[in-house]
Order: structure tokens, then sequence, then C-alpha cells
């Protein structure tokens, strides 16, 4: 199980790095280490959605809106 488990959790980290080299390779030589940092967490919250993006992509699923706050 545990071999299992971490099998997934690899393929997880490899897909969040996978979604993050374009960020990482269009600034790895034009943009401060501040600059790189800054747009890598700007991108943390969509690579880690990847799962879902691929689910919607596989079942033809539209991502429904979130609904907005009660005032």
């Amino acid at each position: 199980m545990r071999v299992f488990v971490a099998l997934i959790l690899i393929i997880y980290l490899i897909g969040v790095g996978v979604v993050l080299s374009p960020t990482i390779k269009e600034k790895w030589n034009t943009a401060t280490a501040s600059d790189l940092t800054a747009s890598v967490i700007r991108e943390l919250p969509y690579a880690f959605a990847w799962p879902v993006r691929v689910y919607y992509s596989l079942t033809g699923h539209t991502p429904s809106p979130s609904p907005s706050p009660s005032p």
C-alpha cells in the first residue's frame, strides 16, 4: 500500500513540475530570483489543480462557476 501511495504522490509532483516548467523556463535567465519566486508562487494553485483539469478534459465536463458569496 505504501508503494502505491508513493507512486501516486510521485506522479502528482511530476505533474506539478510539468505545469510549472513553462513559467520557470521563461523567467530563469531574464528575471531576478524574487521575480522568479513570485511567478512560481502565483502559479502554484493552478499547478496543484492539474488532476482536475485532466479529469475535465477526459470526461468533457466544464467546470461550474464558483458561487458568489452572499452579503
